[in-house]
């Protein structure tokens, strides 16, 4: 099958590669991916796949299947500006809430491509392993049950692939995670244990929960891969870019500095705001991201803490 990848950045190419492994996968990107993309092309030919190609917008068109890894507050922008045709079916990668408009991601990509041809991709998963070929378990989440089976069947055998109608849980659970990534990442860059810790995730799950349900998702997303998964997993390792940033911001780091450093988007940084302003508006409680909402703002983190932590 022929796939054509939007986003260059380092899920766009992880997932590039793990798709090229049974198929004909272009990427397109703005920026010149050669000398990223030539060491997984050399892996890719190792195994008897076909390369990775960087193509144009218009050459990527003719592709059965589509895949979107554009960063979240990029992506209206880029939706406006490419102008894709309604009927082609896409995955999307894309982790985040709009800032402003408090839009989840389906909302976005619901004004210009039909729901059943949309799927959403969500669970565990960090790029660097994706891309050495290393086990994991993701979720498909879609309206359209078969579109997300379909995409399955694409999939590298080292991605074993679940299937859910539970869009929204999907989408809560990916964004939110990147918040509360930053809060775990701030408490163990303050020194205050493992038992701290643990107490924040697991209120951050419950945070998650309550947001989630308020918008109809389902308490068993929650619960699985693409919930407490990924959260956990974000929530423990430096390879996580928001994890990182917690760091920095326990060190009294300025964001600015901090994204610099990164060199990739973190989506949490925005999300934390945008789930602030829709818990105010929608009247739901969500003391974690509000908190790191603040830090992000110029709160002090050590009375953030006090605060959450007491």
């Amino acid at each position: 099958m022929k796939i054509s990848v939007f986003g260059g950045g380092a899920w766009g190419r992880a997932l590039a590669f793990a798709l090229a492994e049974k198929n004909d996968v272009r990427i397109i990107s703005r920026r010149d991916l050669s000398s990223l993309l030539a060491p997984l092309n050399e892996r890719l030919l190792a195994q008897d796949s076909k390369p990775i190609m960087q193509v144009d917008y218009k050459d990527g068109l003719d592709s059965q299947y589509f895949v979107m890894a554009i960063a979240t507050s990029a992506l209206r922008e880029w939706l406006t500006r490419v102008k894709l045709p309604k009927d082609i079916k896409i995955l999307c990668a894309s982790k985040g809430i709009e800032s402003g408009s408090g839009a989840f991601v389906s909302d976005i990509m619901e004004e210009w491509i039909w729901h059943k041809n949309l799927a959403y991709l969500c669970g565990p998963s960090f790029a660097s392993e994706v891309v050495q070929s290393l086990p994991c378990a993701l979720v498909i989440h879609s309206r359209n049950l078969a579109l997300s089976r379909e995409f399955g069947t694409l999939m590298p055998k080292f991605i074993k692939a679940y299937v859910s109608p539970d869009v929204v849980g999907g989408e809560v659970a990916g964004a939110y995670k990147n918040v509360i990534a930053i809060a775990a990442g701030i408490c163990d860059g303050l020194n205050l244990g493992a038992n701290a810790k643990a107490s924040l995730v697991a209120r951050g799950l419950v945070e998650i929960c309550r947001f989630g349900e308020h918008f109809g998702a389902k308490m068993e997303t929650f619960l699985g891969l693409s919930g407490a998964g990924d959260l956990f997993l974000t929530s423990s390792s430096t390879m996580s870019r928001n994890y990182r940033v917690g760091l920095g911001l326990a060190n009294q780091k300025p964001i600015s500095e901090i994204l610099r450093e990164l060199g990739e988007v973190a989506e949490g940084v925005i999300t934390a705001r945008a789930i602030t302003e829709i818990g105010e508006r929608e009247n739901i409680y969500t003391p974690i991201a509000k908190e790191i909402s603040l830090i992000l703002n110029g709160k002090s983190v050590s009375e953030s803490f006090k605060k959450l932590m007491s």
